[in-house]
């Protein structure tokens, strides 16, 4: 199971994701890595098939600068996506003798960062469809994407999209942390990427503890309001 999210908060934008592959039809559980850099001020993740992702991640690698600095970075992101998607889907071969597939080649994409000092959340779906999500504020994808969508919903009243990234990077941790126990298939260290105006930042490891940190004193203020709510 994967899970890729974005927010977006009044200062920048968080995309986080967790580094667990399953491979159901194999049996195989294993950590990859998710999330990446789209030149310097954005970062993507995607779900799916490793072999698209593969190849888009070599090709977005290369192309990052024009899609940064395209009028309209979805229809960028889409030119450089369905290619490969077709690609993929054109020599996918769906009867293999004696072996029972359980992968197709199709893959979700998600984007965000900023273009000319303004913020965008796109996500890229396996027909090629775009879809923007920088008015909303929130968005996940995945197969926990679900799950991270009800998560989002419940921690909704904290308003994270009027606060600064901060407040983002520990939603963004506390949603993943509460998927890695509800969903045994989402795991492996968070990898979080902070995105404002300045640039893309990849958390490192310290940084990502120092999240956990707030997260842990988030809930404890919680559980002290909580216990003299009817005081």
């Amino acid at each position: 199971m994967t899970v890729v999210l974005a927010l977006r908060c009044t200062d920048g934008l968080v995309i986080g994701a967790d580094t667990q592959i399953t491979e159901n039809d194999r049996g195989m559980s294993y950590p990859a890595q998710k999330l990446h850099a789209l030149g310097s001020h954005a970062a993507w993740g995607g779900s799916g098939a490793r072999g698209v992702l593969n190849d888009l991640a070599a090709d977005l690698h290369e192309s990052s600068g024009t899609v940064l600095e395209a009028t309209d970075v979805g229809r960028a992101l889409q030119a450089r996506t369905l290619p490969i998607l077709r690609h993929h889907y054109d020599n996918f071969i769906e009867d293999v003798p004696g072996e029972s597939l359980g992968a197709t080649p199709s893959a979700y994409v998600l984007a965000a960062g900023y273009t000319r000092d303004e913020p965008w959340m796109v996500e890229i779906n396996p027909t090629g469809l775009v879809s923007r999500y920088e008015d909303i504020g929130f968005h996940a994808i995945g197969s926990g994407a679900p799950m991270a969508q009800q998560a989002g919903a419940l921690l909704a009243h904290f308003r994270m999209v009027k606060r600064p990234v901060r407040y983002g990077l520990m939603g963004i941790v506390r949603v993943i942390d509460a998927l890695t126990v509800t969903s045994p298939s989402v795991g492996g260290p968070i990898d979080v990427c902070r995105v404002t105006p300045d640039g893309a930042h990849h958390l490192d490891d310290d940084e990502i503890a120092e999240a956990h940190d707030d997260v842990a004193h988030w809930q404890q203020r919680e559980q002290e309001t909580l216990d003299g709510l009817f005081d």
